[in-house]
């Protein structure tokens, strides 16, 4: 099976490559090769043993996605995107990544399959930022795709063109709602949702972190390891039990701010707690009452994606992935 990662220098793409590498399989079939592809070029899995691929494009330049597709890629993974912050911040940037880029991947995939018979399967990372306030208390399956942000509103007109592409037989696809994922290795990036992931990665190595919002503040969260894991499920799940309904809510855990700060206590104790330092932000605080706090995830579930239910389970995996083990300065 020939593999495409698009957007594979982000950190789940990067994640996916590595456990891609590792398995060497998806479900029953062996992994025969290997495609990176980002903005810039990403790094070489470090337990990858056969060839693999490395490229630096733009999914916005059709000419590029179109190439890249004629490698004919049996599973495209389409994660290639601007984060929240950055697409709300700059507007044509946003859409012409977010909306264009999966517009030019699409119809790259359609056009190879008009000059000889081509059908791969398509995992499209999409986001719970589709969805916009009012919330119910717990927001079922069936509840209405309603935006309110410009990001939102790129995700959810993918997921529609996902739906509408697999429907005419082009590709095989299948586009999978991602919880906030928390803890976020690395710097701070321009995702409005960094926070979520700051104020534990940050004390965690012994430094402060800002608290923008309310510690009552509820929210929808999911582990890197976890994300990994529904991205590697979607690509071997039999489609035909989805049915025509694509896109999926994946299950997460709903916790508060408050929630969150308590787990920090019990893993990393008090002294990493007191770092967090309160300071309002009025700006966050209004997109953040727009997002939404709990999900019921069904039919998710019933297809085997599966996520973490404790806190202290997300906080402790950052620390074995990306710590050593190890917590403090």
């Amino acid at each position: 099976m020939k593999v495409l990662i698009a957007g594979a220098a982000g950190m789940l793409g990067r994640k996916l490559a590595e456990r891609l590498s590792s398995a060497g399989r998806i479900g029953n079939r062996e992994l025969t090769g290997l495609t990176l592809a980002d903005v810039v070029a990403p790094q070489r899995p470090p337990d990858h043993a056969g060839d693999v691929e490395l490229l630096a494009l733009d999914v916005s330049n059709a000419d590029d996605v179109g190439r890249l597709i004629a490698r004919r890629p049996d599973l495209v993974y389409h994660l290639a995107a601007i984060v929240s912050g950055e697409a709300e911040a700059d507007f044509d940037k946003g859409y012409r990544i977010n909306l264009d880029g999966t517009r030019h991947l699409f119809e790259a995939i359609r056009r190879e399959g008009l000059r000889e018979p081509y059908k791969p399967r398509v995992v499209f990372t999409s986001s719970i930022a589709v969805f916009g306030a009012p919330f119910p208390e717990v927001i079922p399956d069936e509840f209405g795709t309603m935006p309110l942000t410009s990001y939102g509103t790129q995700k959810a007109v993918s997921e529609l063109l996902l739906a509408d592409y697999t429907r005419r037989g082009i590709f095989d696809g299948i586009g999978i709602r991602l919880p906030t994922i928390c803890v976020r290795p690395g710097k701070p990036n321009k995702a409005a949702s960094g926070f979520f992931s700051n104020i534990l990665r940050e004390p965690l190595v012994g430094l402060e972190a800002v608290l923008p919002v309310s510690p009552d503040v509820r929210h929808w969260f999911a582990s890197p390891r976890s994300a990994v894991d529904f991205l590697m499920h979607a690509a071997a799940l039999d489609l035909a039990q989805v049915g025509p309904r694509r896109n999926l809510s994946m299950p997460g855990l709903s916790a508060t701010v408050g929630e969150e700060i308590e787990a920090l206590r019990r893993v990393a104790g008090e002294r990493a707690v007191k770092l967090i330092r309160h300071e309002p932000d009025e700006a966050i605080m209004r997109m953040v009452a727009g997002w939404p706090p709990r999900f019921d995830a069904e039919r998710a579930r019933a297809l085997g994606f599966a996520a973490e239910a404790r806190f202290d389970d997300i906080i402790r995996i950052h620390v074995d992935d990306e710590l050593g083990g190890r917590i403090g300065g």
